[in-house]
């Protein structure tokens, strides 16, 4: 009798230090990684039937971790990229904590709200992987404003261009909100920085006139110029005479090439032909651009034009600016 409570005991034990080593089952994870998705609601056994299909772990084994470990109702939903050997039970881990994939959405600074609805719209990895956005969240550009309830009637510039991280199938204009948040704060937090003696007469202007210097250089140093150079005209009245701004009034017609006739051509965005501030921003500014729109260096410079290597060279009367112009532009000495 002794014997036989001995033996029952020591299955007793095995068994028990089998099932509490259940979690450490390792889980078969493909060499090119697992993409595994856990839709809202989704039911352990829903989970376990997805990682048996795959090879990754028998569905039993799954259901006892998940068991072991009280998984059951902390499952949550994502997008989640397995791709190191794992056990079955950190792989639940995993998804208890919510550690799901991510996907970085990166919007330049100086892109149009075209480019960014081509960021927003591009398809599924050629790979495979989930899409970036839900079909169907990108809201149509005739309808953004109601979608982000919006009263502003043109959004161009009003989005914060940054890098955001999402997860995959997320709400498209989820992003947008949040990048329309972003630009509002970012322009509330500038205004109040703004010179005492600026031309500017709302936060609008100042995003306008924001989105004119990202489009007039990449360089972090000579944004602060740029904007001097487009105050100072802005206040003796002297047109802006941006290249920028006609562009983006050609539209689809700009073939890459700026031509006379483009400058002499009126719009409503040539700032050769018409006085003051375009009538909305033309791109979407960063940080630096909106700083150096409300608060640039006093300066006496009118005038600069582009070196060649990324740096601006700066004048404060037409003829010191066409001797810069023969000289970097021209190639006259």
């Amino acid at each position: 009798m002794k014997k036989l409570f001995t033996a029952v005991f020591t299955l007793a034990l095995f068994a028990a230090a089998g099932w509490f080593a259940l979690p450490l089952w390792p889980a078969a994870i493909p060499s090119d990684g697992l993409n595994l998705s856990v839709r809202q609601g989704s039911s352990l056994s829903r989970l376990a039937a997805d990682l048996d299909k795959t090879g990754v772990a028998p569905s039993w084994v799954v259901q006892a971790v998940a068991r072991i470990r009280g998984s059951a109702r902390r499952l949550r939903a994502g997008e989640y990229l397995f791709d190191t050997p794992q056990s079955v039970g950190e792989v639940l881990a995993s998804i208890e904590a919510g550690n799901a994939r991510q996907l970085a959405v990166t919007v330049v600074e100086g892109s149009r709200l075209s480019d960014l609805y081509a960021v927003l719209s591009a398809p599924a990895p050629a790979g495979g992987g989930a899409a970036t956005f839900a079909a169907g969240s990108v809201p149509e550009r005739a309808k953004l404003a109601e979608a982000l309830k919006s009263d502003a009637k043109e959004l161009e510039g009003f989005f914060f261009p940054d890098t955001y991280f999402v997860a995959p199938g997320s709400s498209a204009t989820a992003l947008l909100r949040l990048m329309n948040k972003r630009m509002k704060e970012e322009l509330d937090k500038a205004w109040a920085q703004r010179a005492p003696n600026t031309p500017l007469k709302s936060p609008y202007e100042a995003l306008i006139l924001a989105s004119i210097i990202e489009k007039e250089t990449g360089r972090d140093a000579d944004r602060p110029l740029v904007g001097s150079v487009f105050t100072n005209r802005l206040r003796i009245g002297m047109r802006m005479q941006t290249d920028p701004t006609v562009i983006y009034g050609l539209g689809e017609k700009f073939d890459g090439n700026l031509r006379k006739v483009d400058l002499q051509t009126d719009t409503p965005y040539n700032t050769y032909t018409r006085n003051g501030l375009p009538p909305t921003p033309i791109a979407l500014p960063g940080r630096a651009s909106l700083r150096a729109a409300v608060a640039p260096p006093p300066s006496e410079f009118l005038y600069f034009v582009a070196r060649g290597d990324g740096t601006s060279e700066f004048s404060k009367n037409l003829a010191e600016h066409n001797r810069a112009v023969a000289k970097y532009q021209l190639g006259q000495k």
